[in-house]
């Protein structure tokens, strides 16, 4: 009998799986829980597509509160960003490079990756809301394109995070407290408690509430120049910068810094080094996630019930999550201006569940409401920008040896709004026939309004700049004048609104054999309007829309260039209309067929197809300021297009040996056409960033995990990707500047993997023990699609005096994204920078009976500083990493 207890005591707490229900006598064997990944609830094993699936027992044991510590069991998963609430999620390679954060809300990336709580959607280009991870029933991970039922973010796959709904059968109450000491870092402490209680018969609540520290472990040294600070180049401003603002002896003047022999301070010299003296702080980076979930349950009858939930959550952020790699160690970052992120949102969502004779009738809808409040260091915009020498060197002064370049320090400070209302009516047929229907309409409203406030411009220079939009439809502020020091402003409504019907058919060829097909139709209106400081973004648009040659000329185009460009076929124009509304809809479809060789084994084959909708660029149309070599009658698209994946896969799930090992394995080639990525150019001012489409690429690879109940006492989990990505096709416009023909795709590694055991062990009275150990093995990744990591580095060991280290894989002989030579007067190569393979083991001791559970844990045992993410939106590269080795102890209580 003990033994039975332990073994369901094992699976429960670690495997995608429960304990099959048995004689106290009768061996333990897997079980599986139920998933809705077809919008169906059936067994993980019997759905005919790849799912991966995590229930909350197991989440708890494995100590995950986020999708970052999730993503460490999910080997074909990339969680990549610059810290919480700030990342992107990739599945199976299908990555390019990601939006710049400073500019992601405006930019208008749609994500790859549709991301769920519960029902509702909830992606958003560069800042996936960062969901903590309470009181959750299950996570599932669909990889591959999932758009017939989940619509146009779901191209590479869908993440569902499922909470426990309030329970009308009995009371239940409990906490859990964690508080862990990280190395040469604060201490963090977390707090979650829920309960839940019947009302009555037919009326239950259920809330949860939660409040984590995260302590932080990175600090904010002072700038030393020469030790691996910020010195600052005027060489480096010079290359970038416009034309007229060109510095008449650049060289001269990188002679003459505080670095130098006989310079003694700033005064004296003719490039001014930055100051943070009153920013040095340590362990700056901390995150605290605070928030709760109220859930309301009421049965109507036997065959009526609604949910209501609504789940309010604060995240702040300080400082940064990614050490500068110019510096001694891996924990330390110099930053010139404060960092702070709060991001606050509230979600309503609301479930009618029904029957009518032969049909589950389910109506779903939600309404997200999302504050962001961002202030950023921006001072590497000096490094990159094409106005660097105006805004902080007096290059217009005649006499060449007085020319200096002030203090560079800027911010970018953000107020982003985000709305998304859904509803989804579907229905399931229910007979005890051969065939199913699965059927539904879907509509989607969402809306980005953001206004962007940059201070650029050194104050010496420019005391009282007092700008103002240039247009004022569609803008969220009063239109200025702004404050005295803001240089820039982007003032951004972005709407995007879907309807979609889509279904699914299934039928029985044989007992074992069944085929399915799905489809989804859409149409989506995409409105991109507002104003910046410089351009008239509404109008802009609406002219391209219309075509009207005067309208052209009112927003600084030459109607005769753009005519001749959208005649040519260089500039597509066709999807917007007089509004400049850009409207597409298209069908999708999926096939399957899926055999069940015997109760234990299934056989699947899939076709799917999965897409992205075309983004408008703020400034479509432009003609490149720069009009030497690769940029040579280059304008910006008005709007990239559609990009879309075909994937075909083949996959087993089994369970073998009496139940006692399950392998689920996935085989699958997938190919995508006119992929989008985030772009931007040093050497061209109205690029900034905008949205391109860089080529075609295909993806082959296979996913795998295992489940093995090697003992009543012992099970163990395992999972691996294997993935071959390659270009296939490289857009003329980006030879030379994106990675070629046969290059690898960015971020996702060629073998990731992980293995985790789990060991129980009886001790007196009603308590046991347990030992939990974990590995995971990320291999090298590819930092983005732009080869520019050679102009990086260059520009680093000017700027800092040295390089940062990090290794550069090599891809071309020649970089043609930059019109200028290296510091030695050398053509710059091609090539990205490598964000090299790292292992992270933890490991858990603990004791627990029916009731309560106490732990003690030691994240990263071997103080592995891995490589997460090399981040360059800045100029030079920066790395964000892991948390250092942590030490904590976990104590739980659950009262039923």
């Amino acid at each position: 009998m003990r033994k039975t207890q332990l073994s369901c005591a094992i699976v429960a707490a670690l495997a995608s799986t429960s304990l099959a229900a048995q004689d106290s006598d009768a061996p333990a064997k897997l079980e599986t829980i139920e998933v809705t990944a077809t919008k169906r609830s059936e067994s993980i094993q019997d759905v005919p597509v790849a799912v991966t699936a995590l229930n909350g027992k197991a989440l708890e044991n494995l100590g995950i509160d986020n999708f970052q510590d999730y993503v460490e069991f999910l080997p074909n998963v990339v969680f990549q960003g610059t810290g919480p609430g700030q990342n992107e999620i990739y599945i199976r390679g299908a990555a390019t490079t990601q939006s710049n954060i400073m500019l992601s809300s405006v930019q208008a990336l749609q994500p790859s990756v549709a991301f769920y709580l519960d029902e509702m959607p909830v992606s958003m280009a560069g800042r996936n809301l960062d969901v903590y991870a309470t009181d959750v029933q299950r996570v599932e991970v669909l990889p591959g394109p999932q758009g017939t039922l989940f619509g146009a973010s779901s191209q590479a796959g869908t993440i569902r995070l499922i909470t426990n709904k309030p329970d009308h059968t009995s009371f239940a109450a409990g906490f859990d407290t964690n508080i862990s000491f990280t190395k040469d870092g604060e201490m963090s402490n977390a707090v979650e408690a829920y309960f839940n209680m019947p009302l009555t018969d037919d009326l239950a609540i259920r809330v949860a509430a939660y409040n984590d520290k995260q302590g932080g472990w990175i600090d904010n040294v002072r700038n030393v120049p020469g030790e691996g600070g910020y010195i600052g180049s005027a060489v480096v401003i010079d290359r970038i910068s416009a034309g007229f603002g060109k510095l008449a002896e650049p060289e001269v003047m990188d002679m003459n810094r505080v670095t130098s022999p006989g310079i003694n301070s700033n005064s004296e010299a003719r490039v001014v080094s930055p100051q943070n003296d009153a920013l040095v702080e340590e362990d700056f980076n901390d995150a605290t996630y605070s928030g709760a979930r109220f859930g309301l349950s009421y049965h109507f009858n036997d065959n009526w019930d609604v949910l209501v939930q609504h789940t309010q959550q604060t995240l702040d952020t300080e400082g940064v999550f990614a050490y500068d790699p110019t510096l001694e160690g891996e924990s330390s970052a110099i930053r010139f201006q404060p960092e702070e992120n709060k991001d606050e949102f509230g979600l309503t969502t609301w479930t009618l569940e029904g029957r009518l004779e032969k049909l589950d009738v389910v109506y779903t809808g939600g309404y997200l409401d999302r504050e962001i409040d961002t202030l950023a260091d921006y001072t590497g915009y000096t490094n990159g920008g094409l106005f660097s020498s105006y805004y902080v060197c007096d290059y217009s002064n005649p006499v060449a040896e007085d020319q200096r370049c002030l203090d560079p320090t800027k911010y970018y400070s953000e107020d982003t709004t985000s709305t998304r209302t859904t509803h989804e009516l579907r229905f399931n047929t229910t007979m005890d026939t051969p065939w199913r229907i699965t059927a539904g309409l879907f509509y989607d409203d969402q809306e980005v309004a953001t206004v962007g406030q940059f201070k650029i411009a050194n104050t010496e220079l420019f005391d009282n700049l007092q700008r103002t939009l240039l247009g004022n439809e569609g803008i969220n502020s009063d239109g200025g004048p702004f404050p005295a020091e803001v240089s820039f402003v982007n003032d951004i409504t972005h709407t995007i609104e879907q309807i979609a019907v889509f279904g699914q058919f299934e039928y029985d060829i044989t007992d074992a054999l069944t085929a399915s097909i799905g489809a989804r139709w859409y149409q989506i209106d995409d409105k991109y309007v507002g104003s910046t400081t410089t351009v008239d973004v509404t109008r802009r648009i609406r002219a391209f829309g219309t075509q009207d040659p005067d309208e052209l000329a009112a927003v600084g185009l030459n109607p005769q260039l753009v005519d001749a460009a959208i005649a040519s076929g260089q500039l597509e124009v066709d999807l917007l209309d007089d509004n400049g509304v850009l409207t597409v809809d298209d069908t999708i479809y999926k096939f399957s067929l899926d055999w069940k060789v015997n109760e234990d084994v299934l056989l699947f084959a899939n076709y799917s197809e999965g897409f992205r909708p075309p983004v408008t660029n703020r400034v479509g149309g432009g003609l490149a300021d720069n009009q030497s070599g690769k940029f040579e009658n280059f304008r910006i698209p008005v709007y990239s297009t559609t990009d879309t994946l075909d994937n075909y896969e083949l996959g087993m799930k089994g369970d073998f040996f009496d139940g006692l090992v399950r392998v689920n394995a996935t085989a699958y080639y997938s190919e995508i056409e006119e992929l989008q990525t985030s772009r931007f150019d040093p050497t061209n001012i109205s690029f900034l960033v905008f949205t391109d489409n860089v080529g075609d690429a295909e993806i082959k690879g296979l996913d795998a995990d295992m489940t093995w109940l090697a003992t009543d006492d012992l099970v163990i989990n395992a999972a691996f990707s294997l993935l071959d990505t390659e270009l296939t096709r490289v857009n003329s416009e980006l030879e030379g500047i994106a990675a070629g023909v046969g290059s690898e795709l960015p971020y996702s590694a060629e073998f990731s993997g992980n293995i985790n055991a789990r060991y129980f062990f009886e001790l007196e009275g009603d308590k046991r023990g347990y030992i939990n150990g974990s590995v995971s093995y990320t291999g090298d990744r590819l930092a983005g699609m732009v080869m520019d990591a050679y102009v990086m580095e260059d520009a680093t060991s000017l700027i800092y005096g040295t390089g940062s280290g990090l290794k550069i894989q090599q891809e071309a002989d020649v970089f043609e994204g930059v019109t200028y030579a290296d510091a030695n007067g050398e053509t710059f190569r091609g090539g990205r920078y490598v964000q090299e393979s790292y292992v992270l083991t933890n490991f858990a001791i603990g004791v627990t009976n029916d009731v309560w559970k106490a732990e003690l844990y030691i994240d990263n045992v071997f103080d592995e500083r891995a490589i997460l993410n090399i981040d360059t939106q800045q100029f030079t590269p920066k790395v964000v990493t892991n948390r250092p080795r942590t030490i904590g102890l976990r104590f739980s209580y659950d009262y039923y």
